[in-house]
């Protein structure tokens, strides 16, 4: 046991001076390497500016102002500017190979019969999301219904309310030359999330008020046509026919008085 601890102690000063020179060689080798090492002052282009910017050169200044910076990209607007383009060709490509196809769908016209009254009315806006888009109209005249008699037209007028009209709305697509007669009747629906769904439930209500109009149990006779929302609807536009009990009939060249005309030289 003696015999061990003696030939560690020996074992242990031996080790000592070798550590040692081993660590004095690290720290002389590392404060060698830092004095080689040059600073970030020495460095030219790093570091704090050592020289003021009255004693560079002038043409150097300006080269640095004048020289433009290298951009890889185009702006914002370029990139807008090249998707408008991008979508002006693909319409025009359309226009240039598709539309010629759409020959193969023609068909001839044939005007519409008068057991189909109907005029449907539809807005698109070339497979843009809108919600104007699912809207439905259908438009029809009262005297083409399949009413069976005046006092069924004077109960569906009653009924239809202010979607009766005497003259017919401005975007039925009705011709202007076209007869007046018992007015016109217009249903709307965008209540829907489906085009369809609209147009049937419009269709459907129609049908409902020409079903109530033909049953005579009562036939309201003794009611009159209540056309305020026609006046008011005048008033508001205010194009001439709104004075004198001119309801729906405007002024026109023929009611300029004869007598202020002037007499002709004989």
């Amino acid at each position: 046991m003696a015999q061990s601890l003696a030939r560690c102690l020996s074992f242990s000063r031996g080790l000592r001076p070798t550590s040692c020179r081993l660590l004095r060689d690290l720290s002389t080798s590392s404060a060698v390497q830092a004095r080689q090492r040059p600073s970030r002052s020495s460095v030219p282009g790093v570091g704090r500016r050592t020289q003021s910017v009255l004693e560079d050169d002038p043409e150097d200044i300006w080269d640095q102002v004048e020289e433009a910076d290298e951009v890889d990209d185009s702006p914002t607007a370029g990139h807008i500017l090249l998707q408008q383009q991008r979508q002006l060709l693909h319409y025009m490509r359309l226009i240039e190979h598709e539309m010629p196809k759409l020959v193969a769908y023609r068909k001839p016209f044939v005007p519409p019969s008068s057991d189909k009254p109907l005029i449907v009315r539809s807005m698109q806006y070339q497979g843009e999301g809108h919600p104007a888009a699912i809207k439905r109209v259908i438009v029809a005249p009262v005297d083409k219904l399949p009413l069976k008699d005046d006092k069924a037209l004077h109960k569906f007028i009653l009924l239809a309310g202010s979607r009766w009209t005497p003259n017919p709305p401005a975007d039925a697509g009705v011709p202007w030359n076209e007869e007046w007669g018992s007015g016109y009747i217009k249903i709307a629906c965008e209540d829907f999330p489906k085009p369809s769904m609209n147009l049937k439930w419009a269709s459907d209500t129609l049908d409902k008020l020409i079903e109530e109009a033909n049953n005579g149990k009562d036939t309201f006779e003794d009611v009159p046509i209540d056309i305020r929302h026609i006046i008011a609807k005048v008033r508001k536009a205010k194009k001439g026919d709104h004075r004198g009990n001119r309801l729906l009939n405007r002024p026109s060249i023929r009611d300029f008085p004869k007598e202020w005309l002037p007499t002709t030289f004989e």
